[in-house]
């Protein structure tokens, strides 16, 4: 093999990884989205969830649940929720009720953490994020 085809074959491979670099962003970048993405979903039906409660209530009376945990007013949770804790898990993709902080959160996999607070302002329909008396707002991500 003469030295023009060792640079070709040399040109190819950087080439190769070049692209391969490229697509692996990509391919983060894309992960990244499609985890908030699963985020913002699951966070609109505990909504859905804690509107049906409220609903439950005015319909056929009876108490609403004393807790701050959102979760424990809804019959459906997410499959990756871990309970209440007093410290943020080790595992990364999980829901948890953050205790100390009254804060539901999500764990994303690179590990900065979606934090969401539940309200009860009942009889109070003009503040953000509030439905039917009861809310669930989003604050601002914490990066690790």
């Amino acid at each position: 093999m003469d030295m023009r085809r060792y640079y070709e074959f040399a040109f190819v491979i950087i080439l190769i990884g070049l692209m391969s670099l490229l697509l692996m962003r990509s391919l983060e970048a894309t992960r990244v989205e499609v985890e908030e993405a699963i985020v913002q979903s699951e966070v609109a039906a505990i909504r859905i969830g804690l509107v049906e409660a409220v609903a439950h209530r005015e319909g056929f009376g009876g108490e609403l649940p004393k807790s701050k945990n959102p979760l424990d007013w809804v019959s459906v949770r997410p499959a990756n929720y871990v309970g209440e804790l007093d410290v943020a898990p080790e595992n990364r993709s999980v829901w948890y009720f953050d205790r100390p902080a009254g804060e539901l959160v999500f764990r994303f996999r690179d590990g900065h953490r979606a934090r969401f607070r539940f309200s009860r302002e009942l009889g109070s329909e003009h503040s953000m994020a509030v439905l039917a008396g009861v809310g669930l707002s989003r604050l601002e991500d914490q990066r690790e």
